[in-house]
């Protein structure tokens, strides 16, 4: 059934009062947040209307009502809509973008932060599409550690991994050597390929230690998606008093497996996913695809069925807008 102008109204007010102050709209209530052109009467009739249509939903038989995941629906898709970015509030998070960063996985980390430090709730980035990364330069030294410190360049920035293994300096020449001849201008996956479909023992005699564990190394990092979780903003969930539902929010934040089904929830076809939960005790997330070279990122934020959608969307609308200009000045 389609909603009225003035029920879109009610349940606009109504769900916006929610977030803001956890309390439960009447219609008493209702006539003194807004100047709304009819009884209260009127307004009790509406509100029995929206919550028989299942947008709202009564806590006691003569207490005030709040939204159900149906009108938090209805609620961010109008928001979608007509999204528009003016919150001074996020201008850090253009401040930390335009920071420049040769790490790949420290350019990830600022983007978890940035869009935590602005919305104030719990923020995931998850990675995938690394093995399409093209490789640009390799740098292998050794340190006093008894380790190896590989640094891969690539087309979206460094990547950094440590081996576990004692090489010679004269190895790890040969070896940044072997690396730059054969597969600079290459995918991280066609490396990786090589070294199953080819015969390269003779060549690489002299240091097989290093290759052998960096490819084991890179052959994982293909395979596991990167994770960087900012939880900064649990702290703002502890303090609404929401206490159950901040600690379910924080027991995903440490299940790598579930966070991963709660970041690849929704329809990825969308420029701005919002994926509300069905009940209290769930999750909602509102998370936008980013892509930075070949590297494809899904940048989620997470928070309660009642969290403030507007100012997040808002938040990570600005993010992709402002990576997109700092991408045009690069080009």
């Amino acid at each position: 059934m389609q909603l009225s102008g003035r029920k879109k109204q009610i349940l606009t007010i109504a769900i916006e009062n929610y977030i803001a102050s956890c309390s439960p709209v009447t219609s008493g209530g209702l006539k003194n947040l807004a100047e709304l052109d009819c009884s209260t009467a009127t307004l009790r009739s509406e509100l029995n209307a929206l919550e028989a249509m299942g947008y709202l939903r009564q806590l006691h038989t003569s207490g005030g009502r709040v939204p159900t995941a149906q009108g938090y629906r209805f609620y961010v898709e109008s928001l979608l809509s007509n999204l528009k970015v003016s919150n001074a509030e996020l201008d850090k998070v253009r401040t930390l973008i335009e920071k420049k960063t040769s790490s790949l996985s420290e350019l990830i980390s600022q983007i978890a932060k940035a869009i935590g430090e602005a919305t104030n709730y719990p923020t995931v980035v998850m990675t995938s599409g690394v093995e399409n990364l093209i490789l640009k330069d390799f740098q292998i030294i050794p340190l006093l550690s008894q380790e190896v410190l590989v640094l891969i360049g690539t087309s979206s920035g460094y990547i950094n991994e440590r081996l576990n293994i004692i090489a010679s300096k004269r190895e790890c020449d040969d070896a940044s050597r072997f690396f730059k001849k054969h597969f600079v201008g290459k995918t991280i996956r066609e490396m990786t390929e090589t070294f199953e479909n080819e015969n390269l023992t003779e060549e690489i005699h002299e240091f097989q230690t290093i290759v052998d564990c960096l490819v084991k190394g890179l052959r994982r990092f293909n395979n596991k998606k990167m994770l960087d979780v900012e939880k900064s903003g649990a702290l703002k969930l502890l303090e609404s008093g929401d206490i159950e539902k901040t600690k379910r929010i924080l027991s995903v934040l440490d299940d790598e497996q579930e966070l991963i089904e709660v970041m690849e929830s929704g329809d990825d076809d969308q420029p701005i996913v919002i994926s509300v939960a069905e009940n209290d005790e769930d999750v909602s997330i509102v998370k936008v695809p980013i892509k930075i070279g070949e590297v494809e990122l899904s940048v989620g934020v997470l928070g309660p069925q009642r969290m403030d959608y507007s100012g997040v969307s808002a938040a990570l609308k600005l993010l992709v807008d402002e990576l997109e200009d700092l991408k045009g000045g690069d080009g």
